[in-house]
């Protein structure tokens, strides 16, 4: 019995990044070799079993043969027969098909190191295109490894176009294309995911909504990039930059989708994108079974983001109503998302990077009034139901008003 360490344990050394967890592979041995050592077996698609000390997974090297549709349409065969190189062969990118023995030689059948020297995400064998799955993960990683200058092989880049002409990303399920679209979106440079999906045609067939903004004009003033797909593209890019969560991310990405239902007679205007959008937000949103935490806010900052970019021209009436309806009293931390989400809409334009962005500061101000006004002294004087609520309003609208004023230098 061999084992070796293997992926992008080994890929992340040679990289010099840091290695988040590590795993091996179990050559010339059965199931029972391992129980008798204490492994506890996972996993009911393939023997893989976690170490008894460590927790790591351990794998018996296995050969696997297309059998059906989608991510799981795989048989797998494993025996102490199969060989390292076998197991090898089946991953994805050369970077991954990399091993490492335990005096920290590296075995390297398929031009791994070479192709971390020249930067290339390059697949290992035809049989990459067996899984569509693939598309997504060589997107991510070209996401995840953008600083280092890493490039889709062209040859690669033709099979993934192929994946997502024949229907198989179809096949995959909802749970596993968000999880691959959640953690892309998390790397450094989520927009090279975007662009990559884009250029294999992937995402016209996961996300057309999406897809569809390219090319899409809007007007120079305001968005000097012009174009709709550029301009999500530079969102995501901010989003990473300040480094915010997946909800500000997600809600970046899909926050324009109603300017691609503009008809073309009207660009580049495109008057009520904001509620256009809701539909096709929904409908991605229940698609991919994104969390809720992430569909609320996408819908909110699709409908609401405009009013943050007014929101110094907002009156007191309509600043308490965006409040009411973003339910900032009740959930300021959500509101701090809507925020930061709409500060990404305006810095993800070309020249507009680093422009300051007051509107952010002056709707936290106006949270902070509206929660000081308390219902507690007007239930003292009496108000209740209907009535309490009634008033609560008027002494917010007061309170606002006159932060408005201050705020503008103006005497009531």
């Amino acid at each position: 019995m061999q084992i070796y360490k293997v992926g992008g344990a080994v890929r992340d050394r040679l990289l010099a990044r840091p290695v988040t967890e590590v795993d091996w592979v179990v050559v010339g041995a059965q199931v029972e070799d391992l129980l008798a050592q204490g492994f506890r077996p996972v996993g009911a698609d393939f023997p893989v079993f976690l170490h008894p000390k460590t927790g790591e997974e351990y794998a018996l090297a296995r050969t696997e043969r297309k059998t059906g549709q989608g991510y799981g349409g795989f048989t797998f065969h494993t025996s102490p027969e199969v060989t390292l190189e076998q197991d090898l062969l089946r991953r994805d990118l050369t970077i991954n098909a990399m091993a490492e023995d335990a005096q920290g030689q590296i075995i390297d059948p398929y031009g791994g190191q070479q192709d971390l020297q020249h930067r290339v995400l390059r697949h290992v064998s035809p049989a990459f295109a067996e899984d569509p799955l693939r598309v997504l993960r060589v997107a991510r990683f070209a996401a995840r490894y953008a600083d280092l200058g890493f490039q889709v092989a062209p040859e690669t880049l033709i099979l993934m176009r192929q994946l997502s002409e024949s229907g198989e990303l179809l096949a995959l399920t909802p749970e596993r294309v968000w999880k691959e679209i959640s953690r892309a979106l998390m790397e450094a440079h989520p927009d090279v995911f975007i662009q990559v999906l884009r250029e294999c045609g992937a995402l016209a067939v996961l996300l057309p909504e999406v897809d569809r903004l390219f090319g899409v004009p809007q007007p120079e003033l305001h968005h000097p990039e012009i174009d709709t797909g550029a301009h999500v593209l530079l969102v995501l890019q901010q989003s990473a930059q300040h480094r915010y969560p997946l909800e500000v991310r997600w809600a970046g990405l899909v926050h324009d989708v109603g300017k691609g239902t503009t008809d073309s007679r009207e660009w580049p205007r495109h008057i009520a994108h904001e509620t256009r959008g809701l539909p096709l937000i929904r409908a991605l949103n229940q698609r991919w079974r994104v969390p809720k935490a992430c569909q609320e806010l996408a819908l909110l900052v699709s409908e609401f983001h405009t009013h943050a970019h007014r929101a110094l021209e907002l009156r007191p009436a309509t600043l308490l109503k965006l409040l009411q309806q973003l339910d900032a009293l009740r959930r300021p931390e959500r509101f701090e998302l809507y925020i930061a989400a709409c500060e990404m809409d305006s810095r993800g334009r070309l020249g507009f990077e680093q422009r300051l962005y007051p509107q952010a500061a002056y709707l936290r101000g106006a949270l902070r009034v509206a929660r000081q006004v308390e219902p507690q002294p007007l239930i003292e004087q009496g108000y209740k139901g209907a009535d309490l609520g009634e008033a609560l309003e008027a002494a917010r609208l007061r309170a606002l008003a006159l932060y408005q004023a201050s705020r503008s230098g103006k005497a009531l």
